[in-house]
Parts: structure tokens; sequence; C-alpha cells
């Protein structure tokens, strides 16, 4: 059904029943490559470096999450792909998925920000507006 399945993480409780998901979707889906994304936002990481007082860790955490969705692909035979972006989540997500012509993509319905607590997350809120293909957010 869906050949190329985009897969869009953060770590954040969302994204892992997400990744959760697209790996069943994958496993019924013929053929499918899932390429899990994640994007790196340079105005947040710099807080964060300033927040978490070993940068080196930041790195570990976002490898970790990477990792972990892997690790759920191999576990059931399903052909991945990694790709790290750089930008602003929303518009770098939608780009992404347009231009390398993804039949769905899978996301979180917030990310870790607390802010985006009260309504859907606004970067799942931007994907869904402007990407031209369906898009499963998962709660």
């Amino acid at each position: 059904m869906y050949k190329k399945i985009l897969l869009a993480i953060d770590g954040s409780d969302h994204s892992k029943r997400a990744a959760e998901n697209a790996i069943t979707i994958a496993k019924f889906s013929l053929n499918s490559m899932l390429e899990i994304i994640y994007v790196i936002d340079p105005k947040r990481a710099k807080s964060e470096i300033l927040n978490n007082w070993d940068p080196d860790d930041l790195g570990d955490k976002q490898k970790s999450y990477i990792t972990e969705v892997e690790k759920m692909a191999t576990k059931f035979g399903i052909s991945y792909e990694t790709t790290i972006l750089y930008g602003e989540p929303g518009p770098t997500i939608v780009e992404y998925a347009n231009k390398t012509k993804t039949d769905i993509v899978i996301l979180g319905s917030r990310g870790l920000n607390g802010l985006q607590e009260f309504v859907i997350g606004s970067v799942s809120h931007k994907v869904l507006k402007r990407t031209n293909c369906p898009v499963l957010i998962v709660k």
C-alpha cells in the first residue's frame, strides 16, 4: 500500500507511539521503505545546550531516540534508512516529504515542548496542512 513511509521522531511519548504505528504499517505494506527522520532545530539546540551543562549528552540523547526506532524496525525485518535534517521542524519535514515524494508521513501529535499540551502540536499541524500526501498523527 505505502512504499515510502516517512517517520518523524523527536523522542517524545507521542513520537514513540508514532514509531510503533509506522512499524505496523510497514509490516503490512509489501516492499515498503521506512525513512526515520530527526530534525535538529538550531535555535532550540542552543537553548538545550545552555540548559544541559553537558552538550555531549544532548547528542547521545538524540542518537538514543533514533537507535530505539532502528532496533524496532530491525526486530520486525523492516527496511529503513535514517536521515538527519536541520531547520525548523514543521517546514523542514514538509519540504522533505514533498521533495522525496513520500507516500505517508507519520508523526506524534505533540513533541517535547510542554507549551503545546493544549492543542495539536504546531509541528504536526504544519505538516498536516502543507504536505502533499496522507499524514498520520498519533496521540
